[in-house]
């Protein structure tokens, strides 16, 4: 008998010690962190930086991803990106011939880790509290910055999973 499918993250039970509004952000963090991995099983190295119909490479999709994570949530902390953040934001999608599809996926996992260390942490009063992002001191919130934490990088794990589709066939 085949295995029964796994059930999606959210449906599963509710994390512990992460408080209940920010659920579903956690459930969405660890459903992609899961993709993700899913999908760049036995990916080939060398089509890491491959661009089909110049989209963008799976590589700088796994470095957005971290990337996007790590400054999204510096923001809902109040803080401003350091140097490193900004030299990394950087280098995003810039051919590295170091880069691999291993060294991509631990720095992506220890940044999900992070971010549920960090709603773990997170209390559901501060939630509303204003929150600027970038040099341009956008408006926001904390709530609306973890959000988008998750709507983005499903948005491109989505536009991972098509570029490679295209890549493996």
């Amino acid at each position: 008998m085949a295995d029964a499918p796994k059930l999606e993250v959210w449906l599963r039970r509710p994390l512990p010690d992460i408080p209940a509004l920010l659920q579903p952000i956690a459930h969405a963090l660890l459903q992609v962190q899961e993709e993700v991995h899913a999908l760049m099983a036995d990916f080939p190295e060398n089509l890491l930086w491959e661009r089909p119909a110049n989209i963008a490479s799976p590589a700088f999709h796994l470095q957005h991803l971290t990337g996007v994570l790590d400054r999204l949530f510096t923001y809902a902390r109040g803080e401003a990106l350091s140097i490193a953040q900004l030299n990394a934001l950087v280098s995003e999608g810039k051919l590295n011939k170091s880069v691999t599809v291993q060294g991509l996926l631990s720095a992506f996992d220890r940044q999900i880790e992070q971010s549920i260390s960090a709603l773990a942490k997170t209390n559901e009063k501060i939630l509303t509290d204003a929150r600027e992002v970038g040099r341009a001191k956008l408006p926001s919130t904390v709530i609306g910055l973890l959000t988008h934490s998750a709507e983005h990088t499903t948005r491109h794990v989505g536009q991972l999973l098509v570029t490679i589709k295209i890549l493996r066939q």
